[in-house]
């Protein structure tokens, strides 16, 4: 863990580049050696961080000894939770906590070195023009939103505008040909909306490959396997409330 004590970037481009190394190392845990960092992750040793370096290169150790550390302290104890989940949902925690971590030591460097207003700004919107780390373990960043939009409305029942009010399938599918080009005003919203939306039960964000149902009531949107809804029983919903809408109509 001497990859970040050792190089202290003091300017703008000096943070960023030192950011997009340590992402860079991350990454490569996280995708091309996936499966020596699982094996390092063993749940048997003690509380385990992922570390990423501004040389592009990753270390699974324990937490630095000094109190108080000399950089912020990435997520503690990734390898407990390895065995608890399915593989691909614990690479997407780990990921989110990786994420979080590379933007606590790129404004670590601008409070101690001092940078005002400008300099912060600068430096989240180059960071920001990056894909996350969760974007690229997810697969997120590599595919177009139209992609999605186009998975959303004739997949998974993604479009308000297209869906749910059509009660047979193909009535559905033909109803959402038809308003294509109506609606092609709407379909840049429509698209960023899926970039943003998270789901109502677990939080987590929201991906092409996966089904997904809206809440006429509360117009929140979930997983179907988060609220037991399979495609071929969407078909045949007229109208979906979400479990909590349901509760609150049940209610005297």
């Amino acid at each position: 863990m001497d990859g970040g004590a050792q190089y202290n970037p003091r300017t703008v481009e000096e943070v960023f580049r030192d950011f997009k190394g340590r992402r860079a190392g991350m990454i490569k845990a996280l995708t091309t050696d996936v499966e020596e960092f699982y094996q390092q992750c063993d749940p048997e040793k003690e509380n385990l961080c992922l570390y990423g370096f501004p040389s592009e290169q990753w270390e699974v150790n324990l937490p630095a000894e000094e109190v108080p550390p000399e950089l912020p302290e990435p997520a503690l104890g990734i390898n407990f939770a390895r065995d608890g989940m399915q593989e691909k949902d614990w690479l997407s925690l780990v990921a989110v906590h990786s994420d979080a971590w590379l933007l606590s030591v790129a404004f670590y460097f601008g409070a101690r070195f001092g940078f005002d207003k400008a300099d912060r700004k600068r430096l989240f919107n180059m960071i920001n023009d990056l894909p996350t780390i969760f974007e690229v373990v997810t697969g997120a960043a590599k595919k177009p939103v139209k992609e999605k939009s186009s998975v959303s409305n004739h997949s998974s029942n993604k479009s308000k505008q297209n869906n749910k009010r059509v009660p047979e399938p193909q009535g559905k599918f033909a109803k959402a040909t038809q308003l294509k080009d109506e609606e092609e005003g709407l379909e840049e919203e429509d698209e960023d909306e899926h970039g943003e939306t998270l789901c109502g039960a677990c939080g987590e964000n929201y991906a092409a490959d996966e089904f997904w149902i809206g809440c006429d009531i509360c117009e929140k949107w979930f997983h179907g396997k988060c609220v037991k809804i399979t495609p071929a029983r969407a078909e045949h919903i007229k109208q979906y409330k979400c479990p909590s809408c349901s509760n609150k109509r049940a209610r005297p």
